[in-house]
């Protein structure tokens, strides 16, 4: 499998980033990072902080958050003034079930 196709696959699984076996502990801790940012009933409390650094950089974690936060702004910016998808991105759809 090439890093590609494994990137791929990952995309694929990102819906189920808690149980996929895709995922490592870091990728899980910043997945649930962009979780706990994005959703307003979560917070990033000090211990989930402290487990950020314990994974990441300072830098990296500033990396991550603006990240983060530069998806939030578009997924309300775009869809506002009509800016519709490029198709860059495979976007994985919920189960519906």
């Amino acid at each position: 499998m090439t890093e590609n196709e494994g990137g791929l696959e990952k995309v694929a699984e990102v819906l189920n980033w808690r149980d996929s076996k895709l995922f490592s502990p870091s990728e899980r801790l910043a997945l649930e990072y962009a979780e706990r940012i994005t959703y307003t009933d979560q917070h990033v409390d000090d211990a989930f902080f402290a487990e950020l650094r314990k994974h990441f950089t300072e830098a990296q974690v500033v990396e991550l958050t603006a990240a983060i936060a530069m998806e939030n702004f578009r997924s309300k910016f775009n869809p506002t003034l009509g800016v519709e998808a490029q198709g860059f991105c495979m976007v994985p759809q919920r189960n519906k079930g």
